[in-house]
């Protein structure tokens, strides 16, 4: 089977992804850095990593009180070595230390993508110029290259393919949903799971000599208890109600989760259906993921269209949304691209306008949203459709797919 893209060879190739890489990553960190004002306000594009990340580094260092070991906390435990090691240095370089790790993690990642197609590694590129500041300053910017590294490796090496996936899963649990797709795709079960299991094992190993008990699984339910956030799209009728002048509703910000929620009639019991539905969405791609497998359709197609729809429906019937979600439509549309080429085009450009949008709305508008403003609402309400309509798109793939339909090799040599 042939390569759905050429893969970059030449020294221009080269140089290109090369200044490509380097002016986006640059522009990116300038902003975060400079933290640019708007409207009278800084934009915080780094918010989470200066405000939130490093207060706990040193919280520890004042208390011993170690966030995830110590006590309860709202990650996976996977999350704390990156957020210690950008403190390396001390406070002030915290955020330059962080910027520089993730920049690294990313070429690595975008080497080994291009080295197996230049589009797709151009595509990531672009994603995350037009995602913006956000892009590298959470949390997730670690989780995603390892991600990426793992789904070049999934139909040659899936073991190791599922062990760097729990690995970042273990950063920020969106990578599951990839290893659960495996499990339906690939049909190789005893590697999958075992590699799956060994990893958590040594990851829980390790944060258990580091002194954590309970606290190792406490981000489940610290999930589970969050309220309505104002970028979820089901928050849009309350959004649009409080824009339009309802004093009934209120946009606060919740010191716990670290989050803008909402307070209005009716809103805690739609906040608590969501678990319920987002589960049934979850169910209803396994159950089309499993009929497309049983007629017959090509592995890797079922892999790439189930791990996006996986992530679609996290994302668009949750509860709960933030700016950096749109990282996780990443890994799923590489795998899409990778094999199957343009018939993957749809959903890359979605998410690509998806990006875009989000960037409008953090950091540069991000006011409009939390005191809502209608002209932001409706931008909002543009991005949050086009979630639904990437997640509709991947049930309907799956519904259609006959057998052998974009069979192209997920792992081509190199």
């Amino acid at each position: 089977m042939t390569q759905p893209w050429p893969p970059a060879r030449s020294a221009r190739d080269w140089t290109l992804l090369a200044a490509g890489f380097l002016v986006v990553h640059l522009v990116l960190g300038w902003l975060c850095i400079v933290d640019p004002v708007v409207g009278g306000r800084p934009t915080q594009p780094a918010g989470d990593v200066t405000g939130v990340y490093r207060f706990w580094v040193d919280y520890w260092h004042t208390t011993g009180v170690l966030v995830g070991i110590d006590t309860d906390w709202v990650y996976p435990i996977g999350a704390l070595p990156p957020m210690l090691l950008a403190g390396i240095l001390g406070d002030g370089p915290y955020l330059l230390v962080w910027l520089v790790m993730v920049a690294v993690l990313d070429a690595v990642a975008l080497v080994l993508l291009a080295r197996r197609g230049r589009a797709p590694a151009w595509w990531w590129l672009g994603f995350t110029a037009l995602l913006g500041p956000v892009a590298p300053s959470r949390i997730d910017a670690v989780a995603l290259p390892v991600a990426v590294v793992a789904v070049l490796q999934v139909a040659r090496r899936p073991a190791v393919a599922a062990a760097l996936l729990t690995l970042a899963a273990w950063v920020k649990v969106w990578p599951a949903a990839v290893v659960a797709a495996m499990l339906i795709a690939l049909r190789r079960a005893v590697s999958t799971i075992g590699a799956a299991a060994i990893t958590s094992a040594v990851v829980i190993g390790i944060a258990l000599l580091a002194g954590a008990r309970g606290s190792v699984l406490s981000f489940v339910s610290a999930q589970a208890t969050r309220g309505l956030q104002v970028e979820a799209p089901v928050a849009l009728p309350w959004l649009w109600s409080a824009a339009l002048g309802d004093p009934g509703v209120t946009v606060y910000y919740d010191t716990d989760i670290l989050t803008y929620q909402l307070r209005g009639g009716g809103v805690q019991a739609v906040a608590a259906l969501m678990t319920p539905v987002l589960a049934i969405g979850v169910l209803a791609v396994v159950l089309l993921a499993l009929l497309a497998r049983r007629r017959g359709a090509a592995p890797e197609a079922v892999l790439a269209v189930t791990a996006l729809g996986f992530v679609s429906a996290i994302i668009a019937l949750n509860k709960v949304g933030s700016p950096q979600y749109l990282t996780w439509y990443v890994a799923p549309v590489l795998l899409g691209l990778l094999a199957s080429g343009r018939r993957f085009a749809v959903p890359a450009g979605l998410v690509l306008a998806a990006a875009a949008l989000t960037q409008l709305i953090y950091p540069w508008w991000y006011d409009g949203v939390t005191s809502p403003a209608p002209l932001v609402i409706g931008v909002l309400t543009l991005r949050n459709a086009i979630e639904l309509v990437l997640l509709g798109w991947c049930l309907v793939a799956l519904r259609s797919m006959p057998a052998a339909v974009m069979s192209r090799a997920v792992a081509a040599p190199a």
